[in-house]
């Protein structure tokens, strides 16, 4: 399905947040696309309670775009954003 695949992952003994994180990602460019975006988690809800320590913390993030048409002439989609 996949034009764009980015995978990633991170692990951490120990995690805290000062705050609730505040996250969006954001697809820009022109053309219209199909996107996907999510994370496995292992030891951290969603949300995070902050202040909250958490410990033996994994993320494995997944993002994946394709375009499914070519770009119209003099027209942008910079806003495209998939939450």
């Amino acid at each position: 399905m996949e034009d764009v695949l980015f995978r990633s992952t991170v692990h951490a003994e120990r995690l805290r947040f000062t705050q609730e994180p505040q996250t969006v990602v954001r697809f820009p460019g022109t053309g219209k696309r199909e996107s996907t975006s999510h994370s496995d988690r292992t030891h951290l809800p969603d949300p995070v309670v902050a202040g909250q320590e958490y410990q033996d913390v994994t993320v494995a993030y997944h993002l994946a775009t394709r375009l499914t048409r070519e770009p119209e002439a003099g027209r942008s989609d910079d806003d495209d954003t998939d939450g």
